[in-house]
């Protein structure tokens, strides 16, 4: 195995001249650069799942699936290999502008599974999708409509934080009339479709149980609440061929 010594880390932009960009049937721009140790189906496997009606909003996003991205005074630096010392330094992704592109360079060494990769993958084209285009009127009516029903849990600590700050109404002047925070309000309709459209896309790309994502500082939103914004945002995107949009319960006993 090669120790930090003997690896010679490339400043982002360099590795962004040098690796060839590729350009999935969907519209979506990738490419890898390094010993990713994530193999070619894997790979196209996790870019296909990005709905194609998502990708004209994405046109200026290029995602770089690299060893380690490492972030040193400021300086974004990528690893073409791996070790223990790197990868304690490293970041799951980090983001870089190159005139007109917008790169997101992704760390495949920092996790050991495909679902953790493909969830980091998701997550960022989400958020990304949703910095570009912003949530639709339907999918904000349908969580405020969740959160007002009091339904249980949240899908991500920002969903649940900003949630709470939206319905943490206050009086207004000497009325008794409350009011609720809008734009807590609107970080919550961005953090809660950003999770959606990750999980959605992530159920695409491979079977996971619902389970896996939980964390501890929150609860986990109620299966048929997710269910119901899932369906919602299938709807939206429906997923391209080869791919399938399942929901499945688990029986009990």
């Amino acid at each position: 195995m090669a120790s930090s010594a003997q690896i010679e880390l490339w400043q982002a932009g360099r590795v962004a001249s040098h690796a060839s960009l590729s350009t999935a049937a969907n519209g979506i721009h990738y490419s890898t650069w390094g010993e990713t140790r994530l193999s070619e189906p894997d790979l196209e496997r996790l870019i296909g799942a990005v709905p194609a009606s998502m990708a004209p909003a994405l046109e200026r996003r290029a995602y770089f699936f690299v060893p380690l991205a490492i972030v040193d005074t400021g300086e974004i630096l990528i690893a073409p290999g791996y070790t223990v010392e790197l990868g304690d330094r490293a970041v799951c992704h980090r983001n870089a502008s190159f005139g007109t592109t917008e790169a997101v360079f992704l760390s495949t060494r920092l996790v050991e599974d495909r679902f953790g990769l493909a969830f980091e993958f998701f997550i960022n084209v989400a958020h990304n999708f949703v910095e570009a285009a912003g949530v639709p009127a339907s999918f904000s009516d349908l969580i405020w409509s969740q959160a007002e029903a009091q339904t249980r849990g949240e899908t991500s600590q920002d969903a649940w934080e900003s949630r709470r700050r939206a319905q943490d109404t206050r009086l207004t002047g000497n009325s008794s009339q409350k009011k609720v925070d809008e734009q807590a309000r609107n970080q919550y309709a961005e953090a809660a479709f950003s999770d959606a459209l990750a999980i959605y896309m992530l159920s695409l790309a491979l079977d996971f149980d619902y389970h896996d994502l939980r964390e501890r500082e929150y609860p986990l939103l109620a299966a048929p609440a997710l269910a119901e914004r899932l369906r919602h945002v299938a709807n939206l995107f429906p997923a391209n061929a080869a791919y399938e949009f399942q929901v499945l319960y688990r029986r009990k006993g």
